[in-house]
């Protein structure tokens, strides 16, 4: 028995448990009664004409159930390159591509892919979503984490290049960022990218950025995402349409594997390679059959700024402190104690469930996921005024 996938299975994540500790509350007091901002499930509908297109692909197509090639149908990619290079210019081609279970397989598949040695490092700029962890330990490499910039949760620079050494094979970087909702400007990537390319100068080996994005679509303000392939030679893209198409349990997906990367048809081999010894033979074939008629499509995102507005006026209001996110759908909010623990089980007396900070690196923080329904934000704000007054 392999006892460290015994603790992986016994002990969930964080963000799972209060997950399942929300259900059974909301089977207690009632949905309308628990505030749960745990898990970053989806309240937007996914576009009407992709359930319509997902019963006529049912009844009309007679292998929509079965295999597709190992790296996903022609189609899809096709129509996933043609996206992306509308969007950034680019020149992708299929053969950049590799479709994958959703970003989740992505991540640990690239790793997988790039990690050669034990004594190999991914490195991860906290705060980060802690299954990167899980993932690179997967892979067999080592996970250490560059200490948070606290002063605003930007991306650490400074830090970054203390950590990185000869060692280093990967960094892994998340923007729009869970669980901050910073995003990275494009200036702060072009100075992580002149630092790696001169230690991979000075090393005299790759260096990757893993670039995880599957909250791409959703940023606010009119900020403009880098696009960190074309900044960064070595870039390994991970995307999810759980987020811009609200799938996340139809766990679709891709690898980008852009031209500029080195030796990028092999690097695309070995993910190809680490699929299959990992069991991930292909990607769902009705979700590849939607994503090839809708690889362009959004779900109406425009809630979750609405949400974000009506999180963080309400909890500024009362008096937290709070990071203003510029994506995703994810506040972090200042604990009102050190412990964090110790503030979530505060909170549940008041049917507020809220992840603590720990384990993505960065103590005395609490992260809201406002992917829920606007009521909901509204209805909670009482609960965390009360729990405002219990401690002033």
């Amino acid at each position: 028995m392999n006892n460290l996938m015994v603790e992986l299975g016994t002990k969930r994540s964080i963000i799972r448990e209060l997950f399942e500790y929300s259900k059974k509350m909301k089977q207690l007091y009632g949905e309308d009664k628990v505030y749960d901002f745990s898990i970053g499930n989806p309240s937007v509908a996914t576009p009407s004409e992709i359930d319509g297109q997902i019963i006529d692909l049912v009844k009309n197509d007679n292998q929509v159930h079965g295999y597709t090639s190992s790296v996903g149908n022609v189609d899809v990619r096709d129509a996933i390159a043609k996206d992306l290079n509308s969007r950034y210019h680019t020149s992708y081609t299929k053969d950049n591509l590799y479709m994958t279970c959703g970003a989740s397989s992505a991540i640990a598949i690239a790793l997988k892919a790039v990690v050669s040695k034990d004594s190999d490092v991914v490195l991860a700029i906290a705060p980060y979503f802690p299954e990167y962890k899980v993932y690179a330990m997967g892979a067999g490499a080592i996970f250490r984490v560059v200490s948070a910039d606290m002063d605003n949760f930007g991306l650490n620079i400074n830090e970054l290049e203390k950590c990185v050494n000869e060692n280093t094979i990967v960094v892994i970087i998340n923007s729009p960022n869970n669980p901050s909702g910073n995003v990275y400007s494009k200036e702060e990537i072009e100075e992580v990218a002149s630092f790696l390319l001169k230690k991979e100068k000075e090393y005299g080996h790759d260096i990757y950025i893993l670039c995880d994005e599957p909250y791409r679509e959703i940023v606010y303000d009119g900020i403009n995402l880098a696009h960190i392939p074309s900044i960064y030679h070595n870039t390994i893209l991970c995307y999810s349409y759980s987020k811009s198409l609200s799938l996340p349990g139809e766990r679709i997906g891709y690898i980008l594997v852009g031209q500029n990367c080195n030796k990028a048809s092999e690097v695309l081999a070995a993910c190809l390679g680490a699929g299959r010894m990992m069991g991930y033979v292909c990607a769902s074939s009705l979700f590849q059959k939607v994503i090839a008629k809708n690889a362009s499509a959004l779900s109406d995102l425009k809630v979750y700024d609405e949400n974000r507005k009506l999180l963080y006026e309400g909890l500024t209001k009362i008096g937290y402190k709070c990071i203003y996110p510029k994506g995703a759908f994810y506040l972090f909010v200042k604990a009102l104690e050190d412990d964090a623990y110790k503030f979530m089980e505060r909170a549940k007396n008041y049917n507020l469930v809220l992840v603590p900070s720990d384990n993505f690196g960065v103590k005395g923080y609490m992260r809201l996921a406002y992917c829920v329904s606007s009521q909901t934000i509204i209805n909670s704000i009482p609960a965390f005024e009360k729990l405002y007054k219990e401690y002033n």
